[in-house]
């Protein structure tokens, strides 16, 4: 570094002092709210972590304030998704977040070349053991005859879900390529989903390297592809930057993102669908193209593959204002794309939904679709209480998700209650979303048809859960926070108040603080439960 980047640099730390003393404390006070009495015992490897995340968030904020301005912001998103998602990956226990086992398992094979799992095994012949705790877990009886084909390194993470490298042995170990067969494989998943965690599998298998790191790994390369599409989000959206950049870095979204799941391939690209419907309705007049239109629609094609009810983000086509279209023909060329994608969608249906019964779902006896829905028609009470309870008390549940993480086979998870850290995240997702200071006049249509849309994919979604998780007469759904973050992104299109007057960039900035404290938040909570 010559004299004159030093100089730079010391100018601009000291120009951002404020800005970094208030990270600081924040996560100072958001961390102490989350010890508990063990974090006493040796508290080295919290206070390691926590000079980590201090070291983490200055740099991030001296990165960002060198990078001021729309146009670079999506830097900014790329390098601190994967600076405090790296971590994330690292620290969260082997294979804690949800189904991530399964998730891992078809990463796995997918890192062989083999992009639709081969069924090996009758239809008949599914054999799986439900181990059936007080922690709610399921466990796949490894059946030499029938299941997926992987390696049998795939045991040390079935073993040691959600324990630590320090509580465990054989993480050390050389990748053991001995194949075996594992029940359950998401075979009903598009294999695209599962690429990015693939190709960190493949480098670990080409490395040489530990078994450890075929998750991290794959952990690792799917975080860059989720950073990837966040990054391309918030270059292409005219307006929203931040607002999208924050629903982006949720705590529960990076603790998915930074996972093998392909829940953040699911976010991604929707929050990359819904900025390019800004981009839309932002455009000049007569400025969409035929090509806009196609891109838009393989967005939300890929998007629904992923998870099937988000194939209604195509219908955010018809609220872009026609004079925004450089052709003649909006409405029929609107109806080719939604009937392109509805077909799409009807055919991979059909194809996926009989792939779930190579899956330990298949053995739910709670789980009848046929009586569920018959017993939705023929009983009215229990559709009002259906309704009532997705727009109550699961919808309280999804909001309190932002910060809560639902553990592979452990209650724990529900027992931890951040509350201080949940209602200050919830407050600042709350301004942000509903109060930024951008004078963004959207229409009366295209605010009823984003919410619309949103009310399509959030009920679509609890049906469906209604129908292949919850038991005959009940709305246990299972739903879970992770399933609608794309949705949180329709937010302040569909409400937005600019009443206070507030200087942009100085909210921008404190914001941004806020941002990079809740992701250093999140690494927090989980040193001080697990270590």
């Amino acid at each position: 570094m010559n004299q004159n980047n030093f100089q730079e640099f010391k100018d601009l730390f000291f120009k951002s002092k404020k800005y970094w003393i208030l990270y600081l404390v924040l996560i100072t006070v958001l961390a102490l709210s989350s010890i508990s009495k063990r974090n006493f015992t040796d508290p080295t490897f919290e206070i390691a972590i926590f000079i980590l995340v201090a070291i983490m968030g200055i740099f991030s904020i001296l990165f960002y304030f060198s990078h001021n301005n729309d146009d670079e912001l999506y830097k900014v998103a790329f390098v601190i998704i994967l600076l405090f998602g790296i971590t994330t990956a690292l620290i969260v226990p082997i294979c804690d977040v949800s189904d991530e086992v399964e998730h891992l398992t078809r990463a796995e094979i997918t890192s062989q070349g083999v992009l639709v799992p081969h069924w090996t095994g009758d239809e008949v012949g599914i054999d799986r053991l439900y181990n059936h705790s007080d922690e709610g877990k399921y466990s796949n009886v490894k059946n030499d005859n029938v299941g997926f084909e992987t390696i049998r390194s795939h045991m040390f993470f079935n073993d040691n879900r959600e324990k630590t490298v320090f509580d465990v042995e054989g993480d050390t170990d050389k990748i053991n390529y001995e194949p075996m067969i594992d029940g359950s494989a998401f075979e009903q998943n598009p294999f695209f989903g599962y690429l990015p965690q693939a190709i960190g599998i493949f480098m670990a298998k080409l490395l040489d390297l530990n078994v450890i790191w075929i998750l991290w790994l794959g952990r690792i390369g799917n975080l860059v592809c989720y950073a990837g599409l966040i990054s391309l989000a918030i270059r292409k959206t005219p307006v929203l930057k931040m607002p999208l950049l924050a629903v982006a870095c949720i705590p529960i979204t990076i603790y998915q993102a930074a996972s093998v799941s392909i829940d953040s391939m699911i976010i991604g690209l929707g929050i990359l669908a819904v900025a390019y419907f800004i981009c839309m309705l932002k455009a000049d007049k007569n400025s969409i193209e035929i090509r806009d239109v196609v891109i838009f629609t393989v967005i939300c094609l890929l998007l629904g593959l992923c998870k099937l009810t988000y194939l209604a983000f195509i219908f955010l086509l018809l609220f872009v204002p026609r004079d925004n279209f450089a052709f003649k023909r909006v409405i029929p060329t609107s109806l080719a794309s939604i009937s392109i994608v509805a077909i799409c969608g009807v055919l991979w249906s059909r194809y996926s939904t009989p792939a779930l019964m190579h899956s330990w779902r298949s053995k739910l006896n709670y789980v009848n679709s046929a009586e569920q829905i018959s017993y939705f028609i023929h009983n009215p009470a229990f559709v009002q209480k259906f309704f009532t309870q997705i727009f109550t008390t699961d919808l309280a549940w999804m909001i309190y998700g932002i910060f809560n993480f639902f553990s592979a086979g452990s209650a724990n998870h529900y027992a931890n209650t951040y509350y201080l850290i949940f209602v200050a995240l919830f407050l600042f997702l709350f301004a942000i979303l509903i109060f930024y200071p951008e004078n963004n006049k959207f229409s009366i249509k295209t605010r009823l048809g984003a919410l619309l849309v949103l009310l399509i994919v959030y009920v679509g979604t609890c049906f469906v859960q209604l129908l292949t998780w919850a038991s005959v007469a009940y709305t246990n759904l299972g739903i879970n926070t992770r399933y609608f973050i794309p949705l949180i992104a329709l937010i302040p299109i569909i409400i937005s108040l600019n009443k206070f007057n507030l200087d942009k960039p100085k909210f921008d900035n404190y914001s941004f603080i806020l941002i990079i404290t809740f992701m250093a938040t999140l690494i927090l909570a989980f040193t001080t439960k697990y270590y």
